[in-house]
């Protein structure tokens, strides 16, 4: 049988405000809480799960995921002017004009363009 030694701690206002709010969530006790809370401290300190730490971490994946999300847009970009440029040879064909390679090139860039603008509209 473990045997336990008695301390008393003093907790400010928003601290006891918290904990009373968790252990009311949970259907615990106060003092049950606060158990699980030093224990959870321990271990954090044990195995160096520290503040710093856990903000490298996240600094570390958001520009992870900041770079995937570049990456993203680059395809996104890529693939609408593909859709526009097919758009276009589409249309031409369809008209039965003999219009240029030039001119329906930038037919496919007017209307990319014109795609990104009312995207970065509805943004707003």
């Amino acid at each position: 049988m473990a045997s336990f030694i008695k301390r008393t701690i003093r907790l400010n206002p928003s601290q006891a405000r918290t904990l009373t709010g968790f252990a009311n969530r949970r259907g615990l006790s106060e003092y049950a809480l606060l158990l699980k809370v030093i224990d959870a401290g321990f271990l954090a300190l044990l195995h160096g799960a520290d503040r710093e730490t856990d903000l490298a971490e996240m600094a570390s994946v958001i520009g992870s995921i900041s770079e995937r999300l570049a990456d993203a847009e680059r395809v996104l970009d890529r693939t609408l002017f593909t859709a526009c440029a097919a758009y276009a040879y589409a249309r031409s064909s369809a008209l039965g004009g003999r219009t240029s390679d030039e001119v329906i090139a930038a037919e496919a860039r007017a209307a990319f363009e014109r795609q990104r603008k009312l995207a970065e509209e509805s943004e707003r």
